[in-house]
């Protein structure tokens, strides 16, 4: 038998997944070779690796999916192995058979059960032959709807258009009637073509209110195969998942069992190798739970870490192990759950923008102290968020005793984090991790749409959700985030009491002082005679005023603080904040830690808050989570802003379509361009009724983002 030992280990992929394999290799001994983008030049994965290959171009097309490239640098730096993470080429049957051809080890199931599960109506006729129940779909074959049509009918409406090939929610549409069904595939199989070189498409029966759960299987070269339990996944956006747990709420042992069954006698009949995922819908709707195998897939899953956690597993060590020829070790008895995982993914997206995807250089990546988490970072401080690859920026995962005290300890430590520069989505994470369904394990496929980000256009609590956040979260930031960077400046300058750029101007400031007959505060009047300071601040769409006036060092009512407080030096300011939706006055304290740390007391609460300023923009963190203001400027700029004329490039990405031409009328919400940005397409359409007077794009073009793309006039 021929040495299997991997003694070098090529990883073809980028971003966190690699930086996770790095680990588990380096671990092991194992000499590592990465692979990068001219993009990800200076990436954390290449600097981790023990050696760095570059890829010429930028586009995941001209890099990561270039198979004889990849294989070139396996071959130059003498790899044994290649592991292919999730994604790029992790799925491609003649990429794996390429790398055996090249007499190394593939790092994965058998090319031919790739080639099998890897085309998902092929997966379906497979789990169907090996007693496993699946939906009712049809092939979208062919280039006339009116076949798309009838074979559409044949599975009713409500149907799920789907790409054979690959996963991750690409290339996928939810068709709810006729009309919108040849737009649906039209799209997908383009999304499908883009993201894996093959734009077949099927239809198959939607199940509304489902769930996502998926079962993990581990198989060897010895006749052994196991599954380390479920993991839910069905709070998802785009289809594509962004909270998954270990082990599900709705899941008993008893249909644990017959899940297990089902994906262990699938991975038998095909000879399946390595680690796994089979996907299920359950449906748990009537007495007995439901279930329906919906694919296979043959690589390890973005949402691994919980199953780690919650059975004790490296499984990137098992791929390893399995790929050198090596035995389990241990049988289905011998699987043991402990305790509950939870896994958020951290997204560079807007959720109340339609989760369009955010790119830019992070300012700050930071993480909190709370213990018992884990980060699989794919970033660092100072990286580009480029339009180029997935959004996906890293994955906390929580493993506790408890579900609910998983959930408590992740939502702690999402609120801790740094994330300066780009928009994510993690106050929406919190929002789902804290909401009364999440907790009750109301986890179905329609949760996102059953819960939308608030501030979103479709929240009708937006504006009061607004207000209750400012008031009872952001105060405090807000007086950081006024007072703190211009306190340093303020003790540089020759005036004490007058910060670089704020006005001066006296006036009688109002103290918070609480009342002699009960607790709370009322306003009472004392004239402080300082310095009061201006200055506007926006987050978001909202605009708030602030009015600070600093207490003299030497009036009363700061050489009372200090007495308090047994001499401790701080800053005493008047604050009062005006803004979207009303106001607030107090009085707050603020301690100097370092330069850029300060201990807010406001309103008879104390924070610890940090503040980061970055141009115009400033971060304040705190234990209650982060807030963004950008400070407007006291003179506004004097350029002449002129109209577009016409619909603007909403992110930077490609041009994947382009729907109209000169002279066409178009009306309010057609489709005019379509770009791909970040693996997901989005579709730019009119505004307003009118006819087109210019196209100034084509297909392949790469837009920034406000670029106009299609110039409009009125109707006639």
């Amino acid at each position: 038998m021929p040495d299997r030992r991997i003694h070098s280990l090529l990883v073809a992929n980028r971003g966190e997944i690699a930086r996770r394999i790095l680990r588990t290799a380096h671990e092991m001994g194992i000499r590592t070779i990465a692979v990068y983008s001219e993009a990800d030049r200076s990436a954390p994965h290449v600097l981790e690796a023990d050696v760095a290959v570059p890829l010429r171009g930028v586009s995941a097309a001209e890099t990561y999916l270039d198979q004889t490239e990849v294989l070139r640098a396996a071959a130059w730096q003498g790899a044994d192995a290649v592991h292919p993470g999730y994604g790029f080429l992790s799925e491609n049957a003649a990429f794996a058979r390429a790398v055996q051809d090249d007499g190394r080890i593939w790092v994965g199931p058998p090319p031919e059960a790739i080639r099998t599960m890897g085309d998902k109506i092929a997966a379906k006729l497979a789990a169907e032959q090996a007693g496993v129940a699946v939906l009712p779909g049809a092939v979208l074959g062919g280039s006339e709807p009116s076949h798309w049509r009838a074979e559409a009918a044949r599975v009713g409406y409500p149907l799920l258009v789907k790409a054979a090939a690959g996963g991750g929610g690409r290339g996928m549409r939810i068709v709810e009637r006729e009309d919108d069904l040849v737009d649906a595939v039209e799209s997908a199989r383009r999304e499908a073509q883009a993201a894996f070189g093959d734009g077949t498409v099927f239809a198959e029966a939607w199940v509304a209110r489902a769930r996502h759960v998926e079962i993990q299987v581990l198989a060897d070269d010895h006749g052994e195969v196991v599954h380390l339990g479920e993991r839910e996944c069905s709070i998802q956006r785009r289809h594509q998942k962004i909270v998954e747990e270990c082990p599900s709420t709705v899941v008993t042992p008893a249909l644990r069992a017959r899940m297990g069954e089902a994906a262990v006698g699938l991975c038998r009949a095909i000879g399946y190798r390595g680690a796994g995922t089979v996907e299920m819908l359950v449906d748990d709707a009537g007495d007995e739970p439901r279930f329906w195998f919906l694919e296979m897939n043959t690589r390890l899953q973005v949402e691994h870490p919980v199953t780690e956690e919650v059975y004790g597993l490296d499984l990137v060590r098992c791929q390893l192990e399995i790929a050198a020829g090596q035995p389990l070790g241990f049988g289905q008895e011998d699987v043991v759950a402990d305790g509950h995982a939870i896994e958020v993914r951290l997204y560079a997206e807007d959720p109340a923008d339609g989760w369009l995807p955010s790119t830019g250089r992070l300012h700050r990546w930071r993480h909190g102290t709370t213990p018992g988490l884990r980060y699989d970072d794919g970033v660092r401080t100072g990286d580009v968020v480029t339009p180029w690859y997935d959004p996906l920026l890293a994955k906390v995962v929580a493993h506790a005793r408890t579900r609910d005290e998983a959930a408590a300890r992740l939502t702690r430590g999402l609120r801790e984090m740094h994330v300066h520069g780009v928009v994510t989505n993690r106050d929406y994470l919190v929002e789902v991790l804290t909401d009364e369904d999440f907790l009750a394990g109301d986890t179905h496929t329609d949760f996102v749409e059953r819960h939308p980000a608030r501030g979103a256009p479709d929240d009708p609590h937006a504006y009061e959700r607004q207000w209750q956040r400012f008031t009872t979260i952001t105060g405090p930031h807000l007086a950081a985030a006024a007072l703190g960077p211009s306190l340093l400046a303020a003790r540089r300058g020759p005036w004490p009491f007058a910060p670089t750029g704020w006005r001066n101007v006296t006036r009688r400031a109002r103290e918070m002082r609480p009342e002699a007959s009960g607790p709370g505060w009322r306003p009472q009047e004392a004239d402080v005679g300082a310095a009061t300071q201006r200055r506007t601040f926006t987050e978001g769409e909202h605009r708030w005023e602030v009015e600070c006036t600093r207490v003299a060092r030497d009036h009363p009512l700061a050489v009372r603080r200090r007495a308090e407080s047994g001499g401790r030096d701080a800053d005493l300011f008047h604050v009062a904040i005006e803004g979207t939706g009303g106001g607030t006055t107090t009085l707050v304290e603020i301690e100097t830690l370092d330069a850029e740390t300060f201990v807010v007391h406001f309103g008879r609460r104390g924070h610890r808050c940090t503040v980061h300023g970055v141009g115009d923009v400033t971060y304040v963190n705190s234990l209650l989570g982060q807030s963004t203001f950008r400070l407007v400027p006291r003179f506004g700029d004097h350029t002449v802003d002129t109209a577009a004329g016409g619909p603007q490039a909403p992110v930077p990405g490609r041009v994947v379509a382009v729907a109209v031409g000169p002279g066409a009328t178009v009306a309010a919400g057609d489709v005019l361009v379509v770009l791909e940005a970040m693996k997901v397409e989005h579709r730019v359409v009119a505004a307003a009724d009118g006819v087109v007077d210019e196209v100034l794009v084509a297909v392949g073009d790469n837009v920034d983002a406000h670029q106009l793309l299609v110039r409009l006039r009125e109707a006639p």
